[in-house]
């Protein structure tokens, strides 16, 4: 028989196991309740109905307020909705290829600048990943700012390097790009259904210099943790450089660059800042993203329920990417499940 000081040590232990750590977690979860749960149901519901500016004092419970059903998701897919230019696949395709080519960019980008970094004996290492941070603390409204100045057409520093690089070839003409009102495709064939712009370049390059350095800090961590014993091991093998690169430090960083390269994937993919500011999703909507066209169906059309659907829609789409890459990548696993 237990005596009745080990059935209350029991009875603690048991507490302290399955219960406590939802009592700790409690706070977070009132939390994340107000500012993340509320406002995901009330958009799923208002995305059923034909809310509008008019609604926006009594809410849900205005009397002016009329249930459509599926009708906000039926305009999106058959591009009825009253926006020029609006074609829902288009801008879907778009929208992943700008997420794809950017991630393409930053990884390989950030490991080689990492891996140059950690050559033992370089001078001022410190120095250089400290300025690399540098594009990760600056506010998206400056960079987007910043660059949009840069690739101006008469002005900008792109179109003078570009005039002075000309030079140098014997042209006299100075460089008059329209980077980012050019509605042409300078590549037509690259996305058939959606032609890239030169602001489509213009951004990509933009994007480019705000993302690698968070690709190569995540690199210069992992490389921090392979074991020196493995390349002296390899060396005394034979090994060249090459070799240990492709085959001692790309395997050993797949497992940090694969959760980096997915969630640099949905940060692109839902890189509002720098596409609103920069080009507002310009020329004739050729840039425009997904959530950036949902932005617009709230502040110029007041169409708020057409852009609760919408949204809906990006958390859906990004959340089949993330668990398709999830399943494919294993990213997520312990490595007592791998």
């Amino acid at each position: 028989m237990m005596s009745e000081a080990d059935k209350k040590a029991l009875r603690w232990v048991k507490f302290r196991r399955f219960t406590l750590p939802y009592i700790y977690l409690l706070p977070a979860f009132i939390v994340m309740a107000f500012i993340t749960f509320y406002p995901l149901i009330y958009q799923v519901i208002i995305s059923f109905t034909d809310f509008q500016l008019k609604d926006l004092m009594h809410g849900l419970e205005s009397p002016n307020l009329n249930q459509v059903g599926f009708k906000n998701y039926i305009d999106i897919f058959t591009n009825a909705l009253p926006v020029q230019n609006f074609e829902f696949l288009r801008i879907l395709t778009y929208n992943f290829w700008w997420a794809i080519s950017n991630v393409a960019l930053h990884v390989p980008a950030g490991v080689v600048i990492a891996v140059l970094l950690n050559i033992p004996g370089l001078w001022g290492k410190r120095i250089y990943r400290a300025i690399y941070i540098l594009p990760i603390v600056v506010p998206p409204i400056v960079v987007a700012t910043v660059w949009q100045n840069i690739f101006h057409e008469q002005y900008g520093a792109m179109n003078y390097l570009l005039t002075e690089i000309m030079e140098l070839f014997g042209s006299t003409d100075p460089v008059r790009l329209r980077w980012l009102e050019e509605y042409s495709a300078p590549i037509k064939w690259l996305l058939p259904n959606s032609p890239l712009p030169l602001a489509y370049y213009a951004m990509m390059i933009a994007n480019f210099w705000l993302g690698w350095p968070f690709m190569t800090l995540v690199a210069t961590g992992a490389l921090q943790s392979i074991p020196k014993d493995l390349y002296e091991a390899a060396s005394i093998d034979g090994a060249s450089n090459t070799q240990q690169f492709w085959n001692i430090t790309v395997p050993l960083l797949k497992t940090a660059m694969i959760p980096a390269s997915i969630y640099g994937f949905t940060l692109s993919f839902n890189l509002f800042a720098l596409v609103f500011f920069m080009t507002g999703g310009g020329p004739a909507r050729s840039t425009e993203i997904l959530v950036t066209f949902a932005y617009d169906l709230v502040r110029n059309l007041n169409l708020f329920g057409v852009a609760a659907a919408f949204s809906v829609l990006i958390f859906f789409v990004a959340l089949s990417v993330f668990l398709v890459t999830n399943r494919l990548t294993r990213a997520t696993e312990s490595y007592t499940e791998a």
